[in-house]
């Protein structure tokens, strides 16, 4: 299938490691030309090296911490210097830690909706009116499974990527007359460095092994194994392509079946 993605430009948010990296990636591959950005560490240029080994195609690393609003806005502003325009934004960060209610402060929520929602906020407001003067764009969201199904453990999570998927919604009717689509992705437990930590947490927490919560875990999903990031990858590309134009508003969940919803 040709997803028309050739000499696209997308942004890819938190792309140095996991389902961001898997993502650039996949649109790489189609022929896009792709900007990520991540924490300031060995972990960016290293992924844009691999990105650009694996694909050939124009690939730059722009440093940010997304918790930091003029980060957010950096990314885009500096990936507009390099490439000129944007078609495609893929909004992506890591997930707040493990935590029950009582023992969240302050701080802890105001930077995890900061991280979650609000650097969604800002690199969308960036992004749309380069869009809107073109006509077309794509906007993809990650949140989680937990939008629909909440998972014990992570109220942060549960509480703010919520946030995305009304922004996503409301956003979606007023862009459709530009022919941008919005639309959120929803996955369950992901093999991922991050998951990978979660999973550490969890057992220290409740004195058990790794691979007991991860067990777990599968076993929550009828297919009875996490999903891969190029898995994740290949819904967000189908996504961001130009047969996906009818699809918008929508919250689809990549989960093996961890959501146990008929909606």
């Amino acid at each position: 299938m040709d997803l028309g993605l050739k000499d696209k430009v997308a942004f890819i948010a938190g792309a140095s490691q996991g389902i961001g990296k898997a993502t650039a990636i996949e649109l790489s591959k189609e022929g896009a030309k792709v900007a990520i950005c991540a924490l300031d560490d060995p972990e960016l240029p290293r992924a844009v090296e691999e990105i650009r080994s694996i694909t050939g195609n124009d690939v730059i690393g722009i440093p940010a911490d997304l918790s930091l609003t003029e980060d957010a806005k950096n990314f885009i502003r500096k990936g507009l210097e390099h490439f000129g325009t944007i078609d495609i934004l893929v909004n992506n960060a890591g997930g707040p830690p493990d935590r029950q209610f009582l023992e969240i402060d302050e701080e802890q929520w105001t930077r995890g909706f900061r991280l979650n929602l609000l650097s969604t906020i800002t690199m969308t407001k960036e992004a749309v009116p380069v869009m809107m003067e073109k006509r077309w764009g794509r906007i993809v969201n990650m949140t989680s499974v937990s939008v629909k199904q909440p998972i014990p453990g992570l109220i942060l999570s549960n509480t703010i990527r919520i946030g995305v998927v009304g922004l996503a919604k409301t956003l979606s009717n007023e862009l459709a007359p530009y022919n941008i689509t919005v639309n959120n992705v929803c996955p369950a437990y992901i093999e991922t460095e991050r998951v990978r930590k979660l999973s550490i947490d969890v057992a220290q927490k409740e004195g058990k092994t790794v691979e007991e919560i991860v067990g777990r875990w599968e076993s929550q999903m009828v297919i009875g194994r996490m999903g891969q990031p190029d898995e994740v990858a290949a819904l967000i590309a189908f996504l961001a392509s130009e047969r996906a134009g009818f699809i918008t508003g929508d919250s689809i969940q990549i989960d093996g079946g961890y959501y146990k919803g008929v909606m």
